[in-house]
């Protein structure tokens, strides 16, 4: 299997491109992926991060064994994740696209992962042609949105308060970065989506956010979801991991019927189709696992 290598002019640090959540044999997020033996400065991975141009692109080296939870070589690794624009704590796809490289490079395996602030783990493995991953997000958490915030954000997209589906009120969600989750009552606002990117840049960089999720629940366990990620300087993310379990674990702490796990399209709107699953256990605040198909993007 061929995959994509792109160089940095200035750096020469090999690129692999991986579509992370894809559908089949489309769709899914691009995702840079740097595995070297020491990671470059934090000025230097923002280069290469805005150089790239995916909204997110992951940079990993292996870490010392007596500093993670087993001694196994080369399933240690400490990761940095950068957008075009900043450096962010978690990304969950890009988490699905390092898996992906590390099954190819290592084999079938479950790798820890040393994030800024948080240890997390991804389990690779390649069968007959296809690539799967899955992570154990960082711990999750949520509170209600702050009146002031959900006003703006319904300004931002042109939305009133008819448009929301109150059953999954407005929140703060958390699991491993800060999102706001608005839900809406209809996929056809859902599709309508849009926005200023500047003006969203500035309401998401003021109020701390990575991305705001917009949700449409079809059933208990099936939602469509967008997810703009202006502070990224990118206008629409066509698959997001971090969102989907800080979401799930929302939904958990509204004691949703979930009945355990939930699916995620998310991209349709964008020709970018993506399937995420997440598996939510009953613990509260605890980790949820995301799941999802990968493609190495060919030359086109």
């Amino acid at each position: 299997m061929n995959q994509q290598e792109s160089t940095n002019s200035s750096t020469r640090f090999r690129v692999q491109k991986i579509a992370a959540f894809s559908d089949g044999a489309s769709g899914g997020n691009p995702a840079g992926v740097v595995l070297v033996d020491k990671l470059p400065d934090t000025q230097t991975m923002q280069e290469i991060a805005a150089e790239v141009g995916f909204s997110e692109t992951v940079f990993a080296e292996p870490a010392l064994a007596e500093s993670v939870l087993t001694e196994q070589k080369g399933k240690n690794w400490r990761v940095r994740y950068f957008s075009p624009e900043s450096e962010v704590p978690f990304c969950g796809h890009a988490t699905i696209a390092l898996g992906a490289a590390l099954a190819l490079q290592s084999g079938i395996g479950v790798f820890s992962l040393i994030l800024n602030q948080a240890t997390i783990t991804v389990e690779g493995r390649t069968d007959a042609g296809v690539i799967w991953a899955a992570l154990q997000s960082p711990p999750t958490r949520s509170k209600a949105a702050p009146a002031e915030l959900v006003s703006a954000t319904l300004k931002l997209f042109g939305y009133c308060e008819n448009d929301l589906d109150m059953r999954i009120a407005p929140a703060l969600i958390h699991g491993g970065a800060d999102h706001l989750v608005l839900a809406l009552s209809d996929r056809k606002t859902l599709s309508a989506m849009s926005y200023d990117l500047n003006a969203g840049r500035k309401l998401m960089t003021e109020a701390g956010l990575v991305t705001i999720i917009l949700v449409y629940s079809e059933s208990a366990n099936l939602f469509h979801t967008r997810n703009p990620f202006a502070s990224g300087g990118v206008y629409e993310d066509p698959a997001t991991g971090a969102s989907t379990a800080a979401f799930a674990g929302y939904l958990r702490d509204l004691n949703w019927p979930h009945g355990g796990a939930i699916d995620i399209i998310q991209g349709e709107d964008m020709q970018m189709r993506s399937r995420l699953h997440a598996e939510i256990p009953d613990q509260s605040g605890s980790s949820i696992r995301i799941s999802g198909t990968a493609r190495i993007m060919n030359e086109e």
